[in-house]
């Protein structure tokens, strides 16, 4: 049995999977909540159906670490006997920067190289090598594996990745497009290919969730994706702007008298669906409010989807085409009426949903939702970016 421990470090949390790489079956799970805040948490889930939740200070995260270590060895609750059977930890980092385009083996060099893209990442990157470092730590001696999310878009060609700003900002700071969710993205084209049984296929992939992201590849590699040097561009999110006229920036810092900081706190935090209904960032009390005649919250849903629909008709136009669309993530994954309101009106591009299987689809499972006649395929595939984490450290570590 080879057991790959799955780290996913935030500022103040920490989820984790325990997986049997063999079989690809989750065997535990879990979230460390308010790391280095009073009120600190851990949650275990284990697949005997035992389940624990634990009160105790986390000051840093390798306590955290070590108290997940503690209940997977647990003699009442845990699932395996002792440490030696983690054969290897993968650890998720979002900014690899142009450094990165595939998972490594974690060393010094790659440390360094994680930590000189903090300028890139300020608000993750330093979380993620506070995972690494408790997981070194607590584990001396078992090989880790980073995994980045800007990897996938490493593959854009360069025409696609710059902005149109003095090229020296480029070579000397690193402002480009880097995209993100890439983990995400890279696992359901995967699938994707395979359901279509065509390794040259043209994908749209549409993770939309609280935090949302369309990308678009050939064959495998990235062509072009939504976000940019940071999760900000792109579709309006549960509480980001996404994209917008730049200059908006600089005429809220003067009109309002605001500066740099709470602007950024404006476009992160207060816009977005939230920002537009006034509501919720969560699609679950928009859907709701609408319903109930909420101008604003339908607004906003409108928004969102016209935005996704925008960009799968440009993302095509670069393609030469699409063969096939996948919506995944929390919202894609869930919301019926939001799948619904982007597939309308589709057809000219050779769309033809099944709106009424769209509607009774089982939840959690791959489907296709477009019509047996569709020239354009369109799944609904869960993802599984904690799998695709676990798949690279096996390939690179064992």
């Amino acid at each position: 049995m080879k057991n790959i421990l799955v780290i996913n470090a935030g500022s103040s949390s920490l989820k984790y999977q325990l997986i049997d790489i063999d079989t690809e079956t989750v065997i535990a799970k879990g979230l460390c909540e308010r790391i280095g805040i009073e009120g600190s948490q851990l949650t275990y889930k284990s697949n005997k159906g035992d389940k624990v939740e634990i009160q105790n200070p986390m000051p840093n995260h390798e306590v955290a670490i070590k108290m997940v270590l503690d209940i997977l060895v647990d003699k009442k609750v845990g699932v395996i006997s002792d440490m030696s059977q983690i054969a290897a930890v993968g650890h998720r980092v979002v900014h690899g920067g142009e450094k990165f385009a595939a998972s490594v083996l974690i060393n010094d060099e790659v440390i360094k190289a994680i930590e000189s893209c903090i300028p890139l990442g300020p608000l993750h990157n330093p979380a993620n090598l506070m995972g690494i470092a408790g997981c070194q730590t607590v584990m001396p001696g078992v090989p880790m594996v980073a995994v980045f999310d800007t990897a996938w878009g490493q593959a854009m060609d360069q025409s696609a990745y710059m902005y149109a700003l003095p090229y020296e900002m480029y070579k000397e700071y690193g402002i480009r497009r880097y995209g993100f969710h890439g983990t995400s993205h890279k696992y359901v084209t995967g699938r994707a290919l395979a359901l279509l049984e065509n390794p040259d296929a043209r994908i749209i992939t549409c993770h939309l969730g609280n935090g949302s992201s369309v990308s678009c590849s050939v064959a495998g590699k990235c062509v072009d994706t939504s976000m940019g040097l940071t999760p900000l561009e792109g579709l309006p999110m549960g509480t980001r702007c996404g994209s917008m006229d730049p200059a908006i920036v600089t005429y809220i810092m003067n009109r309002l008298h605001k500066d740099a900081k709470e602007v950024d706190a404006i476009m992160n935090k207060q816009s977005g669906m939230l920002g537009i209904s006034g509501v919720s960032s969560d699609f679950r009390d928009l859907g709701a409010a609408a319903q109930a005649g909420n101008e604003r919250a339908k607004l906003a849903l409108d928004m969102f989807i016209y935005s996704v629909k925008k960009y799968i008709g440009s993302y095509a136009a670069a393609m030469n085409g699409v063969d096939a669309i996948v919506f995944t993530a929390g919202v894609g994954e869930n919301d019926r009426s939001v799948r619904a309101g982007v597939l309308k009106d589709m057809e000219y591009l050779g769309i033809l949903p099944d709106f009424e299987y769209n509607e009774t689809c089982p939840r959690g499972e791959e489907v296709c939702i477009s019509k047996p006649e569709s020239p354009v395929k369109v799944f609904v595939i869960p993802t599984d970016e904690e799998m695709a984490i676990a798949r690279d450290t096996a390939r690179l570590a064992l």
